[in-house]
């Protein structure tokens, strides 16, 4: 199994000039891979002929030859897997099954996050080690915190910068062991705000992360007036970069904050159920205003699912989607019964019987229960 561990790094003075030269060879190599690409991929359609269309192969041999002095100062690496990554996402491009369909986008040296990878990288006394390439005189290992373990095959490493500070995606391959069965088997209705299941709720959204919501909206609406005010200018103050970090502070402090309750759920999932069922959601499609789709991102649906898949693989558990279709929300879980038409219930409840959102009505057998418990019910009917 492949485990990632994300890692701080603390490099010093010198090694911050590496990271960040390597931060933007990666972006440097992209986009002048994508130019190429796009080239290839317009002449194969305008000549209408198919040896012409670019592959990853191609597009490397061409960066390669047209190499610049200063280039060869810099790991070699960097470009070979930036035009690998480049041509991951032109196959995705070519399938618009994906999730993500889009064609593939150049970076900007403006992106907030900036990064690398890197497939030569080693751990050496609890430290990371790049390669060294040709020339190169200082070089030194990084020191890095937050691993709980540094045992194990460790594959391509993702290291990247983000508001001043560096981080590494460390993944290692490792054996981990299944845990022990014990028979019992639940049931996940994800909402906007909280999870709920079988024994209870949990929630996605608590108070600290509305009051860090609040204070982000306060340091918008600041950088937003200053920018609004002086233009560009408004970028070179010392207040506006204050404002700036401080804003990036809280975006940080809500994504640790919704990691941390998205893994300590998920784990206590693994730990107690051998089966659990949730709904294969169609986030997408459910965004039908700004406002709901805040609330769909920031309540962690695709987040929640890819943890709880990972980990149900590395333990031996077993994990059930309900399909897209199925009225989990709409059903009786007592007789069967199926809303259909205006008497469906929607964000606001029912209007036709003024029922409210978080309530549901049977007409069939009378049976009145609450909404997301009624939810978790006709999903553990799956299992």
């Amino acid at each position: 199994m492949i485990r990632t561990q994300k890692v701080r790094l603390y490099p010093n003075r010198t090694m911050k000039k590496v990271l960040d030269d390597l931060c933007d060879y990666r972006r440097y190599c992209w986009n002048q891979g994508l130019a190429l690409w796009n080239d290839m991929y317009d002449a194969s359609l305008i000549l209408e002929d198919k040896e012409f269309l670019p592959n990853q192969r191609r597009v490397r041999n061409e960066l390669v030859a047209d190499k610049a002095d200063w280039q060869y100062h810099l790991s070699a690496r960097c470009l070979q897997l930036a035009v690998s990554d480049l041509g991951k996402a032109w196959k995705n491009f070519l399938n618009k099954a994906q999730p993500d369909w889009g064609k593939p986008q150049f970076k900007s040296k403006k992106a907030p996050r900036q990064g690398f990878k890197n497939d030569r990288a080693k751990i050496v006394n609890g430290r990371l080690r790049l390669d060294k390439p040709h020339g190169a005189k200082n070089w030194y290992d990084i020191r890095l915190t937050g691993a709980a373990s540094l045992k194990g095959e460790l594959k391509v490493v993702s290291i990247y910068r983000e508001n001043g500070k560096y981080w590494a995606s460390l993944p290692f391959e490792v054996e981990i062991k299944t845990k022990a069965e014990n028979g019992k088997k639940t049931a996940i209705d994800v909402n906007v705000g909280h999870f709920s299941y079988t024994e209870g709720q949990v929630k996605a959204l608590p108070n600290n992360l509305k009051f860090l919501y609040e204070r982000i909206k306060h340091y918008q609406r600041l950088l937003a007036r200053k920018r609004k005010a002086n233009g560009k200018k408004a970028a070179q103050s010392n207040n506006y970069a204050e404002t700036k970090a401080k804003l990036q502070r809280d975006y940080r402090k809500v994504a640790n904050t919704q990691h941390d309750i998205v893994q300590k759920f998920t784990t206590e999932l693994v730990n107690n159920y051998d089966q659990t069922v949730i709904e294969d959601l169609d986030v997408k499609r459910m965004q039908m205003s700004h406002v709901a789709s805040k609330g769909l991102q920031r309540s962690l649906f695709g987040c929640f699912r890819q943890v709880l898949n990972y980990k149900c693989q590395w333990y031996g558990k077993e994990l059930f989607l309900a399909d897209k279709f199925y009225p989990g929300t709409q059903r009786c879980s007592r007789c069967g019964f199926v809303k259909t038409g205006d008497d469906k219930i929607g964000l606001d409840g029912n209007m036709k019987h003024k029922t409210r959102h978080n309530e549901y009505v049977c007409y069939e057998c009378g049976a009145v229960m609450d909404r997301d418990e009624n939810a978790v019910m006709n999903l553990m009917a799956l299992i």
